[in-house]
């Protein structure tokens, strides 16, 4: 009789421990952002995905890095590019959340975000304080580098390392939507 009194002792021990985590722990995670980000995507709701992306600060880390990988030893070119880059985000970003609003919106099977990837980027999400990143390798061979950050209580996405080649897929994507072969 003690033995199962004290498994079902471990059993309920063990479902309050979950049920804790899944109450107060999970919805203030990164993990949970990513999770409701996905499914923004899934049900083609544009306004809800781009709450978890902040565009502002994904447009400026990824104009600062192809700055970076341009200015070589050429310090005026890089005081310039830094102005042109706080000058431009601003209208950059609305282009940007806008785009990606109205994808999401007409299902572009592009934006879609696998389950197994999704599962791999949470298995990997690395947090710390108010700071959380990831990396993971997509199917296509593309390796990818995310960091969100909390602030007011919110996770969003605000970095997207190599960006370029995300912006240069982009390109390459809707110039064959605008020219389409005979």
């Amino acid at each position: 009789m003690p033995r199962f009194i004290a498994r079902h002792i471990t059993a309920l021990l063990v479902t309050l421990v979950v049920a804790w985590w899944a109450i107060f722990y999970l919805p203030q995670s990164p993990t949970w952002a990513v999770l409701w980000l996905r499914n923004a995507v899934q049900n083609r709701d544009g306004d809800a995905a781009v709450r978890y992306i902040d565009f502002q600060s994904v447009v400026q880390h990824a104009a600062k890095e192809m700055l970076a990988d341009n200015a070589g030893n050429n310090p005026l070119g890089s005081f310039v590019g830094q102005a042109a880059v706080q000058l431009l985000a601003g209208p950059l970003s609305q282009v940007a959340e806008s785009w990606a609003k109205q994808k999401v919106n007409d299902g572009d099977p592009n934006l879609q975000i696998p389950a197994g990837a999704v599962a791999g980027a949470l298995v990997a999400l690395h947090r710390q304080g108010d700071s959380a990143w990831t990396r993971f390798t997509d199917r296509k061979g593309q390796n990818w580098e995310i960091h969100l950050l909390r602030e007011d209580g919110r996770w969003q996405i605000t970095e997207v390392k190599d960006a370029k080649v995300l912006l240069q897929k982009l390109q390459e994507h809707e110039a064959k939507g605008l020219n389409p072969g005979p």
